[in-house]
């Protein structure tokens, strides 16, 4: 008789072999972004950092580098605030398919005024969520050509007690940051579960997989000078809240387990194990209004109407 394989528990800090796939990660030159990256950089993978800033694209690249021995990294400019730029992405990154791209930047302002884009969308909606779903429609005959290509979204904890208003998605009507911030990322989760229902209505071979880091404190991030640089004090006064929540290091878990881990499966929400705040990644179940099918249709029109493209375009 022969026993059934065993399965190799999910290890955060030795994930699974990637050598000769490409990953892009969007933001990827700090914070959440920046851990991403050198872990996915870990597995021997190529990881492209799409950034808006060269300099700060060259720290993170220097200081992925100088901890993980061979890394295969580099950069491309992404400016994710203006859609005319991304059309030339894919030709920019010079591969003929991409395993997977991480949806990560993103901006996120505390205070008045409400800005905008060079597009003229308001900043969080048109960055966060329009930039990304424009992003998705240049990288798809890239995702397409890879055998098993992932799109993973790093929503937020913050979308949780947040809803969407298909009337005011610039947030003309109701501007306030924290809630605008919030409705922003809303509006990206919910995008990635569209997207990852009309991948399976199309018999796409890429899947699409959405993930939020919980709780990520800058306080309780190890330190990756000059990206990063934690004192002694900021270690020492947050160490209350890690009871609660973790740094980005650990924030960047979900996502990555999303773009390596075979049993994630398309239309999944991943997020901390420890009350969806800290911990080790581990599936959630879908919050209620993450479900609804008609306003992520909805969002869906009103987003290609805005950008001026269709992700689902080339899905047949």
């Amino acid at each position: 008789m022969s026993s059934a394989p065993s399965i190799t528990p999910w290890n955060v800090h030795r994930p699974p072999r990637a050598d000769g796939r490409v990953f892009l990660v969007t933001g990827g030159n700090a914070g959440i972004g920046y851990f991403v990256a050198e872990q996915l950089a870990a597995t021997g993978a190529t990881v492209v950092l799409g950034s808006r800033n060269p300099a700060k694209a060259g720290e993170a690249m220097a200081s992925i580098r100088a901890r993980v021995t061979g890394a295969r990294v580099r950069a491309v400019r992404l400016d994710l605030a203006d859609l005319s730029s991304l059309t030339t992405v894919a030709d920019s990154l010079g591969v003929d398919r991409l395993d997977a791209v991480v949806h990560n930047a993103g901006v996120a302002l505390d205070d008045p005024p409400r800005q905008e884009t060079v597009d003229g969308h308001e900043l969080m909606f048109g960055t966060n969520h329009l930039g990304h779903f424009a992003l998705t429609r240049w990288l798809m005959p890239l995702l397409s050509a890879a055998p098993a290509a992932r799109v993973v979204t790093m929503g937020s904890f913050a979308a949780k007690s947040e809803r969407l208003d298909l009337d005011d998605l610039q947030s003309r009507k109701d501007y306030r940051p924290k809630r605008t911030y919030g409705r922003s990322k809303l509006a990206q989760m919910s995008f990635g579960l569209e997207l990852d229902r009309r991948l399976r209505a199309a018999g796409s071979p890429v899947a699409s997989v959405v993930v939020h880091p919980g709780g990520a404190l800058d306080a309780l991030t190890p330190s990756r000078p000059p990206i990063h640089v934690r004192t002694t004090a900021a270690r020492l006064s947050a160490a209350p809240a890690a009871l609660l929540i973790q740094g980005k290091h650990a924030g960047a878990w979900p996502a990555v387990r999303a773009v390596l881990d075979p049993a994630v499966r398309g239309g999944q929400l991943w997020g901390p194990r420890a009350f969806g705040l800290r911990g080790e990644p581990r599936r959630e179940a879908m919050w209620n209004h993450l479900a609804d099918t008609t306003l992520a249709a909805g969002l869906w029109d009103a987003s290609r109407d805005l950008t001026g493209v269709d992700p689902g375009a080339l899905l047949g």
